[in-house]
C-alpha cells in the first residue's frame, strides 16, 4: 500500500462521488462542509501535534465522514463508514488503519463521544464552523436542511433557542479547540444572542 498517495486516491474518489451522489437539496451537509472540514482537520492536526500517520487517519476520515448522506440522512454515520471501510480495504489498507479511520467517523455521532486523539480533532473540525465570521449563514443552512430532511419547522424564538442550547452544550476536546477554538465560537455565541440579527 502506497500510503503517500493515500490521502489524495481518497480525495478524488470522494469529490467525484458526492458530486455524483449528493442530493442538490442538502444546503449545509455538502461537499463544501467536507471541504471545510478536511482543511479544519489539517489545522487542528498540525496544532495538536499529530504524527504523520495520525494526520492521514483523520484527513481520511474527514473526506468519507459524510458520505453516507447520499444514500441515508438519519444514521448517516454507518453508511460512511461501510464506504470508507470498502475503498479502504480494496486499496490495501491494513486493518488497524482501517479501524481508526472508522472509529474517527463514528465518533462524529451527535453527542459527540471521542476516546482517542484523532476521534477529537475529527469531532472539533466537524463543528469548526462554530468559530467562523459567516456562522450564520451556516445556521440558516442547517435550519433548512432540518426542515427539508427531518421535517422539523421552528418559528425564529424557537430555532434561535434551539441554537443556542447547542452552542451552550457544545465543547471542544483538544487543547487547541478549547483553547483557540472556543474563543471564536464565544463571540458568534454572543452575536446569536442579539436579536433580529440573523
Amino acid at each position: 500500500m502506497d500510503m503517500n498517495n493515500l490521502v489524495e486516491a481518497v480525495s478524488n474518489y470522494v469529490k467525484l462521488f458526492l458530486s455524483e451522489n449528493l442530493s442538490d437539496q442538502l444546503t449545509f451537509h455538502n461537499i463544501e462542509h467536507t471541504y471545510d472540514v478536511v482543511d479544519a482537520v489539517r489545522e487542528i492536526g498540525l496544532q495538536t501535534h499529530l504524527s504523520d500517520y495520525e494526520m492521514r487517519i483523520v484527513q481520511v476520515a474527514a473526506w468519507f465522514h459524510d458520505c453516507g448522506y447520499a444514500s441515508c440522512y438519519k444514521g448517516h454515520e454507518e453508511e460512511s463508514k461501510r464506504i470508507a471501510k470498502t475503498f479502504l480495504e480494496n486499496f490495501g489498507c491494513e486493518n488497524s488503519f482501517v479501524n481508526q479511520v472508522l472509529q474517527c467517523i463514528d465518533s462524529t455521532k451527535y453527542p459527540q463521544h471521542p476516546t482517542f486523539l484523532t476521534d477529537q480533532v475529527m469531532c472539533d473540525a466537524d463543528m469548526f464552523h462554530l468559530t467562523k465570521t459567516n456562522y450564520y449563514q451556516y445556521e440558516k443552512a442547517l435550519r433548512l436542511e432540518f426542515e427539508k430532511y427531518l421535517g422539523l419547522i421552528f418559528t425564529d424564538e424557537e430555532w434561535k433557542r434551539k441554537n443556542n442550547d447547542f452552542f451552550s452544550n457544545h465543547q471542544y476536546f483538544t487543547l487547541y479547540g478549547q483553547n483557540i477554538l472556543s474563543k471564536f465560537k464565544e463571540v458568534n455565541v454572543r452575536f446569536s444572542n442579539y436579536p433580529n440579527e440573523f
